[in-house]
């Protein structure tokens, strides 16, 4: 039966992605925008009001592992390990390899980075709140890869000619 924990953990882990695209699109760049917009509009300092998100996103992970440890509840203790993974892969991509708030792959040639950072750049690109784009996190759109691999083609075409 364990089996089935580690399903319901990677399925809410994967579920947590389409959580994420609609609480960017319609929470934070919506009637929580006060606490999302110095990320978008950056100001001096190295926290931002943004960084609230993390304790707000946080606290429904914890209570489905608390909650679910107290009544021995495995299920809601798996959706609680799916959500609080999803939240360790967003801050690793977000503030790691996105943002690079932390240094570590600041120099990387991996293809998915090039294009999750492509993709948040387009994000970024917006200063309000109206007219976003690639909400998501983990899972890009296929017109950003497609960039980078244009990129990729360019590139090589032309260190070839040098």
């Amino acid at each position: 039966m364990s089996w089935l924990y580690l399903v319901i953990t990677i399925l809410t882990f994967l579920l947590m992605e389409g959580v994420t695209w609609l609480t960017h699109k319609y929470v934070m760049h919506g009637f929580l925008w006060f606490l999302h917009k110095d990320h978008h509009q950056p100001t001096k300092g190295f926290f931002e009001k943004n960084d609230f998100f993390f304790l707000i996103f946080a606290i429904p992970g914890w209570l489905c592992i608390m909650i679910g440890w107290q009544h021995l509840d495995w299920v809601t203790v798996s959706i609680g390990c799916g959500i609080t993974l999803y939240g360790f892969a967003y801050f690793l991509v977000h503030e790691v390899i996105i943002h690079q708030r932390f240094k570590f792959f600041t120099r990387s040639n991996n293809r998915y980075i090039k294009a999750i950072r492509w993709a948040h750049k387009m994000h970024h690109r917006h200063l309000n709140k109206d007219d976003g784009e690639s909400f998501g996190m983990l899972f890009i759109s296929k017109k950003y890869w497609n960039k980078i691999h244009k990129d990729a083609i360019i590139q090589k075409s032309a260190s070839q000619k040098s």
